[in-house]
């Protein structure tokens, strides 16, 4: 299986930041202590009293950012056991100083308990959101039939793993079936509609015998969830790809994406294909989309990108080369192909802000498996 990092960013790559939920790194639980080893040994390296006790005072807070309440307690009561020590010539902290210091220990304590309840409460609505994410986006197989996948999906919403990019690759009693689509809006507020589009084209595989009917019934579906709500315009762009059983000729239908580009090769072409209008408008009779026919060759691949990718502009407006950068790519394995065009596109749009979906689907006929 693909990892799940590469399709989505969840456990191996947290993007949400510590101030924004994420785990605090090692130099915030590691500030505590090291603040007490530093006050301490300025304490006693000096020969004269330093006025420095204060200082002391800020490790039980600092404390609440990455520890438990007893780990927190624990600081807290050392920290008033130093200011008592003769030795350390801390400005000689009065009574009130002591008070002080105690009192927001205490405070500390308490705050350290709550903040460690409503992580353990946050951490266990994440686990169910990713495994509900995961069930509508499960990772992609790292072969379908004779179709080896790579994929790689980062949401425009930080803190989740799907948007409103959806991709599937599924196999059927007529071949290896994918689709890649963008649905309208991005985050949270989409996941219904990838996951009610996802539903009708794993049934669609199975029962439709053209790519043609598959496409309808996407339509189709659209329609019917935005048929009970005021005001809705639901619609999508997908591409539709289907492979032969020898995987030596493939079938595409476009309805409003960019259309997939054929990697030869050095050689990144974008493949001419007649488009039809997005999902969700009612226009997809399936006696009139047309689908295009591929001859493939062995070490063909098929590279699939969202609006996210070809969309994409560097801050004087140009749009990112996807067909150059994949030419100067060509030699990088399939399984990692779609990480370094997402170091590449990164790297020339810095600030991407839609959701970015790419898909590398390597057909492999009888005689090269």
């Amino acid at each position: 299986m693909v990892k799940p990092s590469a399709v989505a960013p969840g456990r191996g790559e947290d993007r949400r930041g510590w101030l924004r939920g994420a785990p605090p790194p090692r130099w915030v639980r590691v500030l505590p202590l090291a603040l007490v080893v530093a006050i301490c040994a300025a304490a006693l390296l000096s020969r004269d009293p330093l006025d420095i006790g204060f200082l002391l005072g800020a490790i039980p807070p600092l404390a609440v950012l990455s520890y438990g309440p007893l780990a927190t307690a624990l600081l807290g009561g050392t920290v008033v056991a130093l200011l008592t020590v003769p030795n350390l010539q801390l400005n000689r902290p009065g009574d009130t100083d002591l008070l002080t210091v105690a009192f927001v220990a205490v405070l500390s304590v308490f705050v350290s308990f709550v903040r460690s309840r409503r992580d353990a409460q946050l951490s266990l609505e994440r686990t169910v959101a990713e495994a509900a994410q995961h069930a509508v986006v499960p990772p992609l197989p790292e072969r379908v039939g004779p179709v080896r996948c790579a994929g790689l999906y980062r949401a425009a919403q930080r803190g989740t793993l799907v948007g409103g990019d959806f991709f599937d690759v599924r196999d059927g009693p007529y071949g290896v079936r994918a689709v890649m689509g963008d649905v309208q809006g991005h985050g949270l507020s989409a996941v219904a509609t990838v996951a009610s589009l996802l539903g009708a084209f794993r049934e669609a595989v199975l029962d439709q015998p053209h790519l043609a009917a598959v496409a309808a019934r996407l339509d189709r579906r659209l329609l019917v969830d935005s048929a009970g709500a005021r005001h809705a315009e639901l619609f999508a762009t997908a591409t539709l790809l289907e492979f032969s059983v020898d995987a030596r000729q493939m079938r595409v239908v476009v309805c409003g994406s960019p259309p997939p580009v054929l990697l030869r090769g050095a050689t990144a072409t974008e493949l001419e294909v007649a488009p039809w209008t997005p999902l969700g408008l009612g226009l997809q009779d399936a006696g009139s989309i047309r689908s295009c026919t591929v001859s493939l060759h062995a070490g063909d691949r098929l590279f699939l990108a969202s609006d996210g990718v070809v969309e994409a502009r560097d801050d004087g407006g140009a749009f990112f080369p996807l067909a150059d950068r994949l030419s100067a790519l060509a030699d990088e394995d399939s399984a990692v192909l779609p990480e370094r065009v997402w170091a590449e596109l990164v790297r020339f749009c810095p600030g991407v802000q839609d959701d970015v979906t790419m898909l590398v689907l390597t057909p492999s006929p009888p005689a090269d498996r």
